[in-house]
């Protein structure tokens, strides 16, 4: 299965610019271990915040 994707970027006005034309693109079957988050650190997820 493919899908496509276009990159652009919008100023503070609205204007679209294109930075990359559409482009068909594979998925990952799996995302690597990089792609993940980290572990939250703040203090709440910790197990610190009352």
């Amino acid at each position: 299965m493919t899908m496509t994707i276009k990159v652009y970027e919008v100023d503070h006005q609205g204007r679209a610019q294109v930075l990359r034309p559409e482009t068909e693109v594979t998925p990952l079957g799996e995302p690597e271990y990089s792609h993940e988050f980290p572990a939250c650190q703040c203090p709440l997820c910790m197990g610190g915040a009352s």
